[in-house]
């Protein structure tokens, strides 16, 4: 059995969370190791992989909740990648820790932090426990700086809505702003 471990990936719209998961997926296949990806059901932006703003991707498994994930994990996985981590609620972080104990290593990315700029609770108790965490940042879609915040450009008081460039930018902190 091998070291498990866990790597969090966080960021604001635009940081490059996808592209660099499927960054280091590419790494393990390359280095012949068995790896499973999965992505939330909510997330329908794409059917049946984990996508990058740039269109590089990587097949994933579909998953209503977290708890369908551990049993979709062959015994022989040396990686597991979550992409979209916010859309999932607190038990992903016991499926986490079940795959980590298991000796696998896995790598989860998400936001942060909402359109309010308020921590995402799950992702905030991943990076709390991991082995490492990695914050990416953006460019401002206002003026240029390092973004930080994903400024909702649509009217919905949802906290999870899904949506790309049409319903969000990256804004740095001066920019952004919060909706009334």
């Amino acid at each position: 059995m091998g070291h498990g471990s866990l790597k969090v990936i966080v960021g604001c719209m635009s940081s490059g969370k996808s592209e660099e998961l499927i960054r280091l997926v590419r790494r393990e296949v390359i280095a012949r190791r068995q790896v499973a990806c999965f992505k939330p059901a909510k997330d329908q932006r794409t059917d049946d992989s984990i996508e990058s703003r740039n269109q590089t991707s990587f097949p994933a498994t579909v998953v209503d909740a977290a708890e369908d994930i551990p049993a979709q994990v062959d015994p022989d996985c040396h990686l597991a990648a979550i992409d979209e981590a916010h859309f999932f609620g607190p038990g992903l972080l016991a499926v986490v820790e079940g795959l980590v104990r298991r000796g696998i290593s896995v790598i989860v990315a998400g936001l942060d932090t909402d359109f309010r700029g308020q921590p995402f609770e799950t992702v905030a108790m991943l990076m709390a426990v991991a082995d490492h965490v990695r914050k990416l940042n953006a460019v401002c879609m206002r003026c240029g700086n390092e973004a930080t915040r994903s400024q909702r450009l649509v009217a919905s008081t949802e906290r999870v809505l899904v949506g790309g460039d049409e319903s969000y930018e990256a804004r740095c902190r001066d920019c952004h702003r919060v909706p009334e």
